[in-house]
């Protein structure tokens, strides 16, 4: 809960004013372990933003929360994936 209050202190980034959770709980975003993220999900589903909001989150290493319409264990294979890519470009460099 503390970094959900560090985040509500700070001024939002542009991409932040047309998100479709502008005005919603925030609280629905961050919900207790185990309990159901449909709803949180829904809110981002059509959001315009879900790509930039994905992205800070991967960028930043949220690790709770749901993100772009992502939980926490969704984004982790992203990162993951996205590093073996990485490693792998790299290596046929």
């Amino acid at each position: 809960m503390d970094r959900l209050f560090e985040l509500l202190q700070r001024p939002p980034k542009p991409w932040q004013r047309n998100a479709n959770c502008m005005g919603v709980d925030p609280d629905l975003f961050f919900p207790e372990r185990g309990a159901s993220t449909r709803e949180a999900k829904e809110v981002c589903r059509g959001c315009v933003v879900r790509e930039d909001c994905l992205e800070y989150a991967l960028a930043n290493g949220e690790k709770f929360g749901i993100w772009g319409g992502l939980s926490e264990r969704e984004r982790r294979r992203i990162r993951r994936r996205r590093a073996m890519e990485r490693r792998v470009d790299g290596a046929s460099a």
